[in-house]
């Protein structure tokens, strides 16, 4: 991933309740960073309105897992948008080593918007496609 506007970028320190038996960064852990990069994105991006009338839910994760993490080190967490169709966007979720650099995690996941008020599927307007291109 290019460090472009289009990317979102979070970075996190390893902390003890991220680890697992092995001593290293569990797998479930990563899922839920692909998730909570995910979200503070939209909350960066998305106007108060748009954020009152739609959520959105994973409706599949794809994740690669190539390298471990260890207790402090530093990780940078990157997301963008890539495409959406009427209902549902396809999200990249980058995990690396800051020091070296090396990707971690690959994460491809399918994201589909909700309505806040009938919680049913919602339509991606062109609008919103445009909150995730700025």
């Amino acid at each position: 991933m290019k460090n472009n506007p289009d990317v979102f970028e979070q970075r996190i320190i390893v902390l003890p309740e991220h680890l697992d038996d092995q001593q290293h960064v569990n797998n479930v852990q990563y899922v839920q960073w692909v998730q909570d990069i995910a979200k503070a994105h939209w909350f960066s991006r998305a106007t108060p309105a748009q954020q009152e009338n739609f959520f959105w839910v994973v409706v599949e994760h794809s994740i690669r897992y190539k390298q471990q993490a260890f207790l402090g080190e530093e990780l940078i967490l990157q997301t963008y948008v890539g495409k959406a169709t009427h209902v549902t966007s396809l999200r990249y979720v980058n995990i690396k080593n800051a020091k070296t650099g090396k990707i971690l995690v690959e994460a491809k996941t399918t994201w589909c918007l909700m309505s806040q008020e009938t919680k049913k599927i919602a339509k991606i307007s062109e609008e919103l496609k445009q909150v995730f291109l700025e």
